[in-house]
């Protein structure tokens, strides 16, 4: 391990973390909300470590190794965390433990949208402002932002590329140089966040919460600049446009670069991976609909469609955006919606959960292993999208989903532990682990009630779904540290 190398790179990374507390200062002293001290104060603290870890191992000049990337990510989201703590942590309004704040800035980073807040429409603007941005910036991993400007401070960063971004991606450079990559990426994540925000004024919000909500949308977060999250709108609009745009995040973003390159949706069309992602969550949402309808949920026809789509769509792509809460809704649905958000979006997307790539890979490795029963003999290579797919990839897909399920039941007995009931300990380590944010039990409408310890194993669960395990949990492995 290059230690140096890593504290270096960590160093650049929370320079331009820090670049990211101006405009709540700026906010704070607009509407002079009396934030204007800690979130400068966050600053100074932020750049100064940066600045000292980069410039005492300014002169290393070692090329960082793929163990490094590893180290380098971990280490980066957990610091970051603890850095964006630091202005929720100071304000005076809301009073935060160290415990919530960093809980509150971990849920954001990670893009989960689990929150300890009460009373978010009266916070300062400024704060309500922070809490949007910090899901728009873990949204698309503040790493990847980073590799677009290292190669200026002579530090490489594909190790970093492929520890970061998850799914198919991995192994896939969408342009040439790593750089570039980079920013495609963030061209096509601003692009839509402008035109979502766009889309939200037209809709009716103020140009505070479009804006809010469109960094929320576009990351799916689910943080709201309001307690009753899109429910506070009550707007069909504001509804469509947020179900549009959760949609368009839960795509690989590599087909939208494609898309937009060929100036054609063909690529999206040949996807077998978005065909099955759109197609389950219409079903999803169809079948929904059918069981509040069933149960005379909502009086009114259009009331009712709208309610069942919108969570439906939110849930399933692990946004979390709610308008009334659906803890509450008939018989098994709210459970339903939960395992919904196990699948979660595409492979190379902002979305959380397992992704609908492995999910397509593990139904065509069980569909296979039935056929086999009947013919043992036959060949029966395993395919994806025409092409065969390793033993090497499936075998890692069932890795993943063994390990996935196995972390939920050993952190949910965890969380059981630190004195939750059954129901919330489980859902709370759902929808954490998922990056999905509201639960079920005490954890329906927020997460204040749940106890310090249970936080903690919280915001370990957060990491470890915005990372996909591998990433965090290699470094708990022996082999990783010995040279």
């Amino acid at each position: 391990m290059q230690y140096q190398v890593v504290l270096k790179i960590v160093g650049v990374l929370l320079i331009i973390f820090s670049t990211s507390l101006i405009p709540p200062i700026l906010l704070s002293y607009l509407y002079d909300d009396g934030a204007t001290g800690p979130f400068a104060i966050a600053f100074f603290v932020t750049l100064l470590t940066g600045a000292v870890l980069w410039l005492f191992n300014n002169h290393v000049s070692k090329d960082m190794r793929y163990r490094d990337g590893f180290m380098v990510v971990v280490l980066f989201w957990t610091v970051l965390a603890l850095y964006g703590a630091i202005p929720l942590y100071l304000v005076h309004k809301p009073l935060l433990s160290f415990t919530d704040a960093v809980f509150e800035s971990m849920s954001g980073l990670t893009t989960t949208g689990a929150t300890v807040l009460e009373g978010i429409d009266h916070l300062p603007q400024s704060v309500r402002y922070y809490r949007q941005q910090l899901q728009w910036l873990g949204g698309m991993g503040i790493i990847v932002l980073a590799v677009a400007v290292m190669p200026m401070l002579g530090v490489g960063g594909m190790q970093l590329f492929r520890a970061e971004t998850p799914g198919p991606m991995k192994d896939t450079k969408l342009t040439p140089r790593i750089t570039e990559t980079a920013k495609a990426l963030w061209y096509i994540y601003l692009g839509l966040t402008v035109v979502c925000a766009v889309s939200y004024r037209l809709a009716g919000m103020t140009w505070f919460d479009a804006v809010g909500h469109s960094f929320s949308t576009v990351a799916i977060g689910g943080f709201s600049t309001h307690d009753a999250s899109l429910g506070y709108f009550d707007s069909m609009a504001v509804d469509l446009v947020a179900i549009v745009f959760m949609l368009i995040a839960g795509v690989n973003f590599a087909l939208h670069f494609l898309a937009w390159q060929s100036k054609s949706l063909v690529a999206y069309v040949r996807d077998n991976e978005v065909m099955v992602f759109l197609v389950g969550v219409l079903a999803a949402a169809v079948f929904v609909i059918g069981v509040l309808a069933g149960y005379q949920t909502f009086a009114e026809p259009g009331e009712l469609i709208r309610q069942g789509l919108l969570q439906t769509v939110s849930i399933a792509t692990t946004t979390g955006f709610t308008t009334g809460g659906y803890h509450w809704w008939p018989t098994f649905l709210p459970v339903f919606l939960v395992l919904l958000s196990f699948i979660g979006g595409c492979a190379g997307s902002t979305a959380g959960g397992i992704k609908v790539l492995r999910i397509v890979l593990l139904y065509r490795q069980w569909r296979r292993e039935i056929v086999r029963l009947i013919h043992p003999n036959a060949m029966l290579p395993l395919k994806l999208g025409g092409k065969p797919v390793s033993d090497s990839v499936s075998n890692a897909v069932w890795g993943f989903f063994s390990l996935y399920m196995l972390s939920f039941a050993v952190l949910g007995v965890v969380m059981s532990a630190t004195g939750e009931d059954w129901v919330t300990a489980f859902s709370a380590v759902a929808a954490c682990l998922n990056n999905l944010g509201p639960g079920l039990g005490e954890v329906a409408q927020n997460y204040s009630g749940i106890s310090m310890s249970g936080k903690w194993v919280l915001c370990f669960s957060m990491l470890l779904g915005r990372l996909e395990l591998f990433t965090l949990l290699v470094l708990f492995s022996g082999a990783f540290w010995r040279s």
